[in-house]
């Protein structure tokens, strides 16, 4: 479990440690740092995928498949740290886990280039080792849209169990994987009375559209496989007359890579999302932070970008159900002062309240309210 992020000189950060639970909510307005913390992950697995994060010529890669972050001008913070030892700015990621060990790496700024050389970092061996044996998923905020086929990719889906960026690998994921069983009781939907993976998917997008079914299969002849859902039915042949995506609204095929990568999260994986609640109805925002805080219980870690104060209650209610510990949980509102990204973290009580409520943090409605009242 990793237990803190340490940013020098990345983004939005001139220097900050960020605490992290198996649930950490970024919550704050636009352009305040939350992505930035994901960001440095996602640069980080990245780098670690195409080997520059360990190789001897190697270093930070900035462009890749997961993230596009453009060259070292674009990732300096502005008022940046200058350390006497290095010839120029080091931008610094430093990871901690809860048994206390701690990975660093830090790249020499160079203004334009996209692979930042590395000036010191973790051995090769330990590096390796604190991404070999974690399960890692990443979903953007921008993710597979209602399509006719999706892609069929043994490497990804199967090979590497990884959905995709944008979830595209989802649909042949869940194909391959839909008799496979669950990892542990804490995701096991109380309705589903066996342990496959399909049938707790189908029970959890319940949660988010009753009555919903989907069914995944391959579309012969050619490198794609087909979504489709059904209404007040189950998985499978007891279904209504099958739907493709493009005829469903966009919230159920937005959520569905969110659902699975959390129903098949192991111990040890770590889940990156942002905006879990996007096109969703509030009451689905809700059951969708029930499904996080389920997925951290099984053992994994998350860490989410969120916007929604639903989702912020979901896991407030979690917490006060028992669903979660509140020791479990971490949220952190980000906001600016000046060039820096100011962070507050407010802290669930194991009743569901919060210790302290800042300014900004979630408080529109109350506003609204005020002067509707005026």
């Amino acid at each position: 479990m990793i237990d803190q992020l340490s940013l020098t000189n990345f983004k939005a950060f001139r220097s900050a440690d960020i605490p992290l639970a198996p649930v950490t909510l970024l919550t704050g307005l636009n352009s305040s740092g939350k992505s930035s913390v994901l960001q440095a992950f996602v640069l980080l697995r990245q780098s670690y995928d195409s080997s520059t994060l360990y190789s001897s010529d190697g270093g930070l890669l900035l462009n890749g498949d997961l993230v596009q972050l453009g060259t070292g001008l674009d990732v300096l913070h502005e008022d940046f740290v200058q350390t006497p030892e290095a010839p120029a700015p080091l931008i610094g990621i430093e990871l901690r886990t809860r048994e206390g060990q701690a990975f660093t790496w830090s790249a020499l700024f160079a203004p334009e280039q996209d692979v930042l050389a590395l000036h010191s970092a973790s051995d090769a061996e330990r590096t390796k080792a604190a991404f070999t044996r974690r399960r890692f998923q990443y979903l953007r905020a921008d993710r597979i849209s209602p399509a006719t086929s999706y892609p069929k990719s043994h490497h990804q889906a199967i090979g590497l169990g990884f959905l995709g960026s944008r979830g595209e690998h989802t649909v042949n994921y869940l194909r391959h994987h839909a008799r496979r069983p669950l990892g542990g009781k804490a995701l096991r939907h109380p309705d589903v009375s066996t342990n496959n993976l399909l049938d707790h998917v189908v029970a959890w997008m319940q949660e988010l559209c009753p009555g919903v079914n989907l069914e995944a299969t391959e579309i012969p002849g050619i490198d794609a496989v087909r979504l489709s859902y059904g209404f007040d039915g189950t998985a499978g042949l007891d279904s209504s007359a099958r739907r493709r995506p493009t005829n469903v609204g966009f919230g159920l095929t937005y959520a569905l890579p969110i659902v699975v990568a959390c129903l098949s999260a192991g111990p040890g994986s770590l889940i990156l999302l942002e905006n879990p609640e996007a096109h969703l109805h509030p009451r689905g925002q809700s059951r969708m932070a029930a499904l996080l805080a389920a997925a951290a219980s099984a053992g994994a870690q998350l860490i989410v970008e969120t916007h929604s104060d639903h989702v912020l209650n979901g896991l407030r209610l979690a917490v006060k159900n028992g669903a979660i510990a509140a020791s479990d949980t971490a949220v952190h509102y980000f906001r600016r002062r000046g060039l820096q990204a100011e962070i507050i973290t407010p802290r669930i009580h194991e009743d569901g309240s919060l210790s302290d409520w800042p300014e900004g943090f979630f408080d529109e409605w109350e506003n609204s309210l005020e002067q509707l009242l005026d």
